[in-house]
């Protein structure tokens, strides 16, 4: 087996002073999911609570406020679901040459990625701006559409901000430098949080000022991040686009990862659609502001276990890019271990202050008859969070190693086939309404997490077995 080696030992001095965060890519796996995973927990942290002080802002307009976002959401998810997916198809490319000591490789895949970045931010502006009203009356906002669009128009011009932001987070995270991720994503979030009341009631522009302010924050982080890649230099990827020549092995590189992790968002967002159409049957316009609000809170609290399974992503990626698959291993179950007692503790915390958090979002007049359902449905997906970590942190290890299909279908399966089925057949079949309707996601989050651990324990056993003979006939075994 080969010994763990510096991947930086080179005269090159621009990659010694990067030494930090790909040392820690590709060293002791535990010691590096924890590393890699607290500033993206930070980070993430900041964000979903944006989205939660966005949120309470909001509320203060109307529950028909929150349920226009909640129709912009599925749709949003989708443009940003590219952006992270590809993103995703970059962290496992790029630690994966960045494990097998390839930097050139590396750079020209950081390359590619930026170009990806801007034609995908091309096709989506020009697929969504004009058809804003068409697409938002589909998914069923005809009794909202005013506020709707005022919201959702203005987020669609940001395409190009959200997808290059997400990608350049990727191409940080994948030489080990989350740190600077972490700043990134906090200005964003702060500067959202600050900008929101100014913009909704300070300037009266209700609904649509929170969407200003959103652009506008990623828009400056999307300027900082610029400054970081190509005037300050100092990130260990560089840039250099005189010596760029296309190669399509990289551009399929990329979305061989990419194009499955991104249809894993669409597939959230159509889960979303089908579950607000069905929301919508059973309890009407304030039934999506429940599910809308609630699951904000959800998102704020698997954040750790997203920011773990990202980390994921490029230490079993490195792990597997220089054949140490007995680190991929380790970095799997670890993070399933860690990722369960996560879930655990913040189970146990919602359904004790779920009706303090449910305060938050109830606040004003116009949404405090939905406190009683927000309540319910919080204490409801208590039990969602315990079975999430099997299929998050499965997808990640097939992302890692250039398997996105697989990690397509155990999404697939998790998002949308058990939990739509399960779904309907709760509220409908069943007859439980509404909550009905929640308990089928936990029903189906129980079911695609373990086809997700079933298949990526079984794929690790089958690669030790390549790692066992290497070992032998490196040893004269055989």
């Amino acid at each position: 087996m080969m010994k763990d080696e510096n991947p930086l030992s080179s005269a090159d001095p621009r990659e010694e002073e990067i030494t930090k965060g790909v040392s820690i890519l590709v060293g002791e796996p535990k010691a590096a999911i924890r590393s890699m995973a607290w500033p993206i927990f930070v980070a993430m942290f900041l964000l979903t609570m944006y989205n939660i002080v966005d949120a309470i802002w909001v509320a203060g307009i109307s529950s028909d406020a929150l349920a226009a976002i909640g129709f912009v959401t599925p749709v949003f998810m989708i443009v940003v679901g590219f952006g992270n997916g590809i993103g995703a198809g970059v962290t496992s490319l790029i630690s994966r040459r960045i494990g097998s000591k390839d930097k050139k490789g590396a750079d020209s895949a950081a390359i590619h990625s930026l170009i990806l970045a801007l034609v995908l931010s091309v096709v989506f502006t020009i697929l969504l701006v004009p058809l804003a009203e068409q697409i938002l009356l589909m998914l069923g906002a005809e009794d909202v559409i005013g506020l709707t669009l005022d919201y959702g128009s203005i987020i669609f011009y940001g395409t190009i901000f959200f997808i290059f932001s997400n990608i350049s987070y990727s191409i940080l995270r994948a030489e080990g430098d989350t740190k600077r991720t972490m700043y990134a994503m906090a200005i964003s979030a702060v500067l959202n949080m600050i900008l929101d009341p100014i913009f909704i009631y300070t300037l009266g522009m209700g609904i649509a000022g929170a969407a200003v302010a959103t652009i506008l924050s990623v828009a400056v982080v999307s300027l900082v991040i610029l400054y970081w890649f190509f005037v300050k230099k100092d990130t260990y990827i560089s840039f250099n686009f005189k010596d760029f020549t296309p190669d399509f092995g990289i551009i399929k590189g990329i979305l061989s990862v990419g194009i499955p992790a991104s249809l894993e968002f669409v597939i959230m967002s159509a889960l979303m659609i089908i579950i607000n159409w069905m929301l919508v049957i059973v309890g009407g316009t304030d039934a999506v502001a429940v599910y809308t609000t609630g699951w904000r809170v959800v998102m704020f609290a698997i954040i750790p276990l997203i920011a773990i399974a990202t980390s994921l992503v490029a230490v079993a990626g490195a792990a597997y890019g220089g054949r140490f698959y007995s680190k991929m291993h380790e970095s799997y179950y670890y993070s399933l271990k860690l990722g369960l007692i996560i879930s655990l503790f913040t189970a146990a915390i919602t359904w004790i202050f779920a009706p303090q958090i449910t305060l938050i979002f109830t606040y004003s007049g116009e949404s405090a008859h939905i406190a009683p359902t927000i309540i319910a449905f919080l204490q409801t997906m208590c039990f969602f969070y315990i079975f999430v970590p099997p299929g998050m942190m499965s997808g990640s290890l097939f992302q890692a190693v250039g398997k996105g299909v697989n990690s397509l279908i155990i999404n697939l399966l998790r998002s949308l086939v058990f939990n739509a089925v399960f779904a309907w057949a709760f509220a409908f079949v069943l007859g439980l309404g509404q909550a009905g309707i929640w308990w089928g996601i936990v029903a189906g989050d129980i079911a695609g997490g373990m086809v997700g651990y079933l298949w990526a324990s079984a794929y690790l056993r089958r690669i030790l077995k390549y790692e066992d003979k290497a070992k032998a006939k490196a040893t004269g075994s055989v």
